[in-house]
């Protein structure tokens, strides 16, 4: 037997999974950050600013993915510890590389 709620399925003997509506909203979302990301194309603004806000953007669409369509919200809490420290780590790798390319190139 299957009930449906607003956001959530819920099957016998397994776990809740959200319903298609919750999933398109999710699309729809990322959609809006990605036209945003896109958008930072066409205004002026300077050079940190730019980075920050595209890295905040990127962060925010890794862990809405990670948590909606690789369902990590509903698995171990350890599969999500491993996804947070792949993206500080990569977050790391490119702030380094990025001050490496501004500060010692200008030599």
């Amino acid at each position: 037997m299957t009930t449906t709620t607003e956001n959530v399925e819920t099957h016998e003997g397994g776990p809740d999974h959200p319903t298609d509506a919750k999933y398109i909203r999710v699309a729809i979302v990322l959609g809006i950050v990605t036209a945003l990301e896109v958008a930072t194309y066409f205004v002026e603004m300077p050079g940190a600013l730019l980075i920050t806000l595209l890295m905040v953007m990127m962060v925010f669409k890794f862990f809405y993915v990670a948590a909606w369509f690789m369902h990590l919200r509903f698995d171990s809490p350890l599969f999500t510890k491993f996804f947070v420290t792949g993206l500080v780590l990569a977050t790391l790798v490119y702030g380094v590389l990025l001050t490496v390319f501004e500060f010692w190139t200008k030599g």
